[in-house]
């Protein structure tokens, strides 16, 4: 197997106009050999142009890619020893499970008839649809059939997978099922893989590292917990969790930030992490507020129950400040009831609180993942 690097990878298109849009634009990241790195981010952010770019469906505008050491940038796509998972399965109608997981290997390789048959359902064994081999895709189930569509790239052996939103068409409790089945498939594989999604919950629980773009540019690239407790800037902070990160815009005035709802005092390192920024964004996570029973230090906050969402296991509780018609979320423990229109006191701790910079929204202060992992859950 071999690591995959994307070095200033960009990719332009022109508009009916002659005006140019750029999908991917200046984009570096490392894979490692073995690893599988997550692409996420929201719609149109160029995530999935970047994928058939490293699969040659597209060309390159600048920069170059390389698959063990090698640039495979000006390589056609069966030059590439890459094989690609679609969203749509793409499926050959016509032919059975057997014929579809075949078809690759007979037109691109001299191996034997009965080699191939043997790869064949030796890998449909593995995923658990060896007794479907003569159906058609007609005659599947959505999983079945992105069984078979994983099932045709594994038999390649190729040295990198890529997988453009594999589950979107799953059902969500199948989707789950699927991420372990694909996590464990590729811990065993140990194939570099590249997977986009716009699914938060499958680049946190899938990836051993993810990187997340936005605007076709790249914003971070770091392990989910890296990504998710130290978030390089607001956007990051703001895309990866759910429920979302909380912010508060404010003013920076001699160690404390004034917005139009609070007036948060810092102290040590967090307020001189401020540095000289005029405008600051408050961020913290719902599961860091703590709701108390009554204000008794500087950074609790009376507020308004607007709302309450029940998830079983939890509550997403919906405050505002006074008559304010904007809302935060807090997260408590589902055994825990709150009354829609109640009063409750919101204590941002100062440890769990994140700075972003108000006019370019780099981070000015994280939590550190030490100080996260150490912390106990609340009941």
């Amino acid at each position: 197997m071999s690591g995959l690097t994307l070095e200033r990878l960009s990719k332009v298109f022109t508009d009916d106009d002659g005006s140019d849009i750029v999908a991917v634009d200046d984009v570096s990241v490392d894979i490692q050999d073995g690893e599988f790195l997550v692409l996420v981010g929201p719609s149109g952010c160029g995530k999935s142009t970047t994928l058939r770019m490293v699969a040659g469906l597209e060309t390159v505008t600048s920069g170059d890619i390389r698959l063990g050491g090698e640039s495979i940038a000006d390589a056609g796509p069966q030059e590439r020893d890459i094989a690609m998972v679609f969203q749509s399965y793409a499926l050959y109608p016509h032919m059975t499970v057997r014929e579809n997981m075949s078809f690759g290997l007979e037109e691109s390789t001299d191996m034997p008839d009965d080699e191939i048959a043997g790869l064949v359902e030796e890998t449909a064994a593995m995923l658990g649809i060896d007794d479907l081999l003569d159906r058609r895709p007609s005659e599947l189930s959505g999983g079945q059939q992105q069984r078979v569509a994983l099932g045709r790239a594994i038999v390649r052996d190729p040295e990198v997978f890529l997988m453009d939103e594999p589950l979107s068409n799953l059902d969500a409790k199948l989707r789950s099922q699927m991420r372990t089945e694909l996590q464990r498939l590729q811990e065993d594989l140990g194939t570099t893989t590249m997977y986009v999604t716009h699914d938060q919950t499958e680049a946190m629980t899938m990836g051993d590292r993810i990187a997340v773009l936005d605007d076709g540019e790249l914003q971070q690239a770091g392990t989910p917990l890296e990504c998710y407790h130290r978030p390089a800037n607001r956007f990051v902070a703001g895309f990866i969790g759910e429920p979302s990160m909380n912010f508060f815009e404010t003013e920076a005035a001699d160690g404390t930030l004034v917005g139009d709802d609070l007036e948060y005092e810092l102290s040590g390192t967090s307020a001189e992490s401020v540095g000289d920024a005029e405008r600051v964004t408050l961020g913290i996570r719902p599961e860091d507020i703590e709701l108390v029973d009554a204000v008794g230090g500087e950074h609790d906050f009376e507020t308004t129950v607007d709302v309450v969402e029940p998830m079983g296991n939890e509550n997403a509780v919906y405050l505002t400040f006074g008559d304010g018609e904007e809302t935060f979320v807090a997260t408590v423990g589902g055994m825990r009831s709150v009354e829609p229109g109640s009063t409750a006191v919101a204590r941002f701790p100062e440890e769990a609180v994140h700075l972003f910079d108000g006019a370019t929204g780099a981070a000015l202060k994280n939590r550190a993942l030490e100080d996260a992992a150490a912390s106990e859950p609340r009941v």
